[in-house]
């Protein structure tokens, strides 16, 4: 008899794949603020015909990040197979459990190619982003594993709705001026193995200047419209858990700029600026969930509520 699976199991299987998928950006980080990102300077093999690195602080940090994909890759090979064998089975857990082993090989092959080419600040924005887009399939899969079709109604109010959706732009914003700021900073990720990295030149030496003021406006944006939408939402819709969740990504926006203006008035740190990429996933997985819990909106008109129950002694004096 074949394996099969409850919802609870396969739940979990979908919380461990948003983790690792979470934390690879983390140990990402830390190559880069280390100056590792060349540790290993070939790919797939670490150093021309050696596969793993020699005993050396920058090599073995870069080639733990490799191995860390992985680790990264089993819990998403794991959703697939279970998704297929989970009872009830559900068609779309499946779809989207596809998504994230497509999008590890993507990022392996990515992060291949960014070193190929020496850490190109265009080719590292990319690999950044291509794991924010890895932890969209994550969280959606997590919250399709955690209810059942039909348990949650949709939306009672479409503005909010709209609202925390439209969250996603400055967001999604705010993460991309964070990259930008990043490849025209001073991390580059080849300081450890004394290699010249190329930078961002846009506006030549005020480059940097120049990108942050820009990332700064933009979290400011995302900070005040994710108070807005939290009056909002408590204004119109209330829903507990969509609640919650807003209120988490106040916080964290909150949390991250603090963490942005001190790793400003401190040079950029590299423990800070790791600290910042941290609370920056973070903030964006709040948003993707804060988006699901908005829910659907309730398409046509709103059915009538149903007819009030004639008490039992009515029904006796007919």
């Amino acid at each position: 008899m074949r394996r099969t699976f409850t919802p609870r199991e396969f739940r979990y299987v979908a919380y461990a794949a948003l983790i690792v998928c979470a934390v690879i950006v983390f140990s990402g980080a830390a190559v880069r603020v280390t100056g590792s990102g060349l540790g290993c300077p070939d790919w797939p093999r670490c150093d021309g015909s050696r596969l793993t690195p020699e005993l050396k602080t920058h090599g073995l940090i870069e080639f733990g990040n490799r191995l860390m994909t992985s680790v990264v890759a089993l819990p998403c090979l794991l959703a697939v197979w279970m998704a297929w064998r989970r009872r009830p089975y559900r068609r779309d857990l499946l779809l989207i459990s596809l998504t994230l082993p497509l999008g590890v090989a993507a990022q392996a092959v990515w992060g291949g190619l960014t070193v190929i080419y020496d850490l190109a600040p265009g080719w590292v924005i990319m690999h950044f982003l291509l794991s924010m887009m890895l932890l969209v399939g994550c969280v959606a899969l997590v919250w399709r594993a955690t209810f059942e079709p039909g348990a949650r109604p949709p939306s009672a109010d479409r503005y909010s709705t709209w609202a925390v959706r439209l969250l996603l732009v400055p967001g999604a914003a705010a993460l991309t001026g964070g990259a930008i700021v990043t490849g025209a900073g001073p991390h580059a990720g080849g300081a450890g193995t004394g290699d010249v990295v190329e930078r961002i030149r846009w506006h030549g030496p005020e480059t940097l200047d120049w990108a942050i003021g820009r990332h700064s406006t933009t979290g400011a944006v995302l900070g005040l419209a994710a108070v807005a939408v939290w009056l909002l939402v408590r204004w119109r819709s209330r829903e507990r858990t969509l609640m919650a969740v807003m209120t988490a990504v106040c916080v964290l926006v909150a949390c991250q700029g603090g963490i942005g203006i001190l790793q400003y008035q401190l040079g950029l740190p590299p423990e800070v600026v790791w600290f910042h990429v941290v609370f920056a996933t973070l903030t964006w997985i709040a948003l993707l969930f804060a988006t699901a819990a908005a829910g659907r909106i309730r398409s046509g008109p709103e059915a009538p509520p149903p007819p009030e129950p004639v008490p039992a002694r009515e029904l006796a004096r007919h």
